[in-house]
């Protein structure tokens, strides 16, 4: 198959004399081929329970695109199991299970949580790794009361609102093989972390874990000494990706149709949107997405882009309409 070059894939100032792309580009009908025998495990209510708030997933989207994707990933967590054998059998160690952990990737309302649950589906149907686990960084945030006390409440969702070395310190425990290894709930009701609460992950075969600035890497240190960072535990990176004015509608709509629904509780942090006039909601959404989703997207969270092993490109209509695969 001949590589295509894609737009969404521009090369930096630095590297217009190369010749070659780090990633292999399908079309939708391309990589839907790649399906092979892979089986169908889905049914139409599964698919109405996976879907989001605007995703709503078709049969032909699960067929064409995630049917591959979980073809090649089967494939990967298989060549890691066997890498993981012949590691232990040279260290003349015991064998124990290391957990694949996948990483998603992309922007606030672009759908990542509607990618990581099919994906969860998907793999958990394949018989060699029945357990599959996900997990969001959300959970990962500083509560609301110690954002408030460092003046962050507005750079929610930015790289230093994150606990961080507490999301390091749970994803090593999980790739060391700790049987039991716990992580903070976080509320988007409340949009707040649920104190006391938390998610218990047992030793499982897969790991998803989706969120905002998963594959941002670390400050190179002066002194030469490793500075981990998240992605370094991933085994596979997927990045959702779409032009920033789409994702922009998408915010708006999800606003406005949680504003008919969930903003409607009297105990939820936004129900105070839930009053306002349709323009002046309008009008808010575009005020937060302009002044802190999309500048976050744009300092931090499409600079990684390149980072990822997958890039999912969607078209206005949430459908992906183009896959890349990297080579490099």
């Amino acid at each position: 198959m001949l590589d295509k070059q894609t737009p969404r894939l521009h090369l930096t100032e630095q590297q217009v004399g190369l010749q070659f792309s780090p990633y292999r580009v399908f079309t939708r009908a391309e990589w839907a081929r790649l399906r092979a025998d892979t089986p169908m495990t889905l049914v139409p209510r599964e698919l109405e329970q996976l879907s989001g708030i605007l995703d709503e997933l078709s049969v032909d989207e699960v067929v064409q695109i995630y049917l591959p994707m979980s073809r090649l990933l089967n494939l990967y967590v298989a060549a890691s199991q066997e890498l993981d054998l012949v590691t232990s059998k040279f260290l003349s160690r015991k064998e124990h299970k290391v957990p694949f952990i996948i990483g998603v990737a992309g922007s606030v309302a672009v759908g990542k949580s509607t990618t990581a649950r099919v994906l969860r589906a998907l793999l958990a149907r394949w018989p060699d790794h029945p357990r599959v686990d996900l997990i969001t960084t959300d959970g990962f945030l500083r509560p609301n009361a110690e954002l408030e006390r460092l003046g962050l409440m507005q750079r929610k969702g930015f790289p230093e609102s994150f606990d961080t070395a507490r999301l390091l310190n749970f994803l090593a425990n999980v790739k060391s093989g700790v049987e039991k290894v716990d992580a903070p709930i976080y509320s988007h009701f409340h949009y707040d972390i649920l104190p006391g609460q938390t998610l218990t992950i047992e030793r499982p075969d897969i790991l998803i874990v989706e969120g905002l600035n998963v594959l941002q890497p670390a400050r190179l240190p002066k002194d030469g000494e490793g500075i981990p960072f998240v992605s370094d535990f991933f085994d596979f990176s997927i990045y959702i990706d779409a032009d920033p004015a789409l994702i922009e509608q998408w915010y708006v709509a999800r606003f406005m149709r949680l504003r008919q629904t969930a903003f409607r509780d009297p105990a939820a942090y936004f129900h105070r949107y839930a009053h306002l006039s349709h323009d002046n909601a309008v009008a808010r959404a575009t005020e937060i997405w302009r002044s802190i989703n999309l500048p976050n997207l744009e300092e931090n969270i499409l600079p990684t882009r390149q980072r990822a092993r997958l890039i999912l490109t969607k078209a206005a209509s949430h459908q992906i309409e183009q896959v890349s695969l990297r080579r490099l």
